[in-house]
């Protein structure tokens, strides 16, 4: 497939996927003839793995290194393991951090649904899921 398919199917600019080769993200990547850039499956199913470690917050560097690892072959699977793992643990944190907003989020939609339930006003200055978890924080700082 040409760039402008793999841009349609990835949902990635050209330019992007003309940076990713450029800085070494994606590679082998042949050309015809005319030298058009010709993409194949894997290269397509690699790119989204890339999608899904960029979705997750991993630094493009870090999605360099562990792409050069992985051209250089088995020699590396310890490497691209322990940087995933790493990894990983980024992601746990992110998803404990949504987690807790998630749940601020959802008790002030509870509060001005019961407010508006009740006909009753919310003064600007009142937000007691962070006044609540402010006093939480500071009593653990005192304990």
């Amino acid at each position: 497939m040409f760039i402008g398919e793999l841009s349609k199917r990835t949902e990635l600019s050209i330019d992007t996927l003309r940076y990713y080769e450029k800085i070494g993200l994606i590679s082998h990547v042949t050309r015809d003839q005319g030298g058009r850039r010709v993409y194949d499956e894997n290269q397509l199913a690699w790119i989204g793995f890339v999608k899904v470690l960029k979705a997750t917050g991993m630094p493009l560097k870090h999605m360099v290194e562990y792409a050069q690892m992985r051209q250089q072959g088995e020699q590396t699977t310890q490497g691209r393991l322990e940087l995933l793992k790493t990894h990983i643990s980024h992601i746990q944190s992110q998803l404990v951090q949504l987690q807790t907003s998630h749940n601020l989020v959802e008790a002030k939609i509870k509060t001005y649904e019961r407010a508006l339930e009740d006909g009753a006003t919310i003064p600007i200055s009142t937000c007691s899921a962070f006044t609540t978890s402010e006093k939480e924080k500071s009593n653990e700082q005192s304990s």
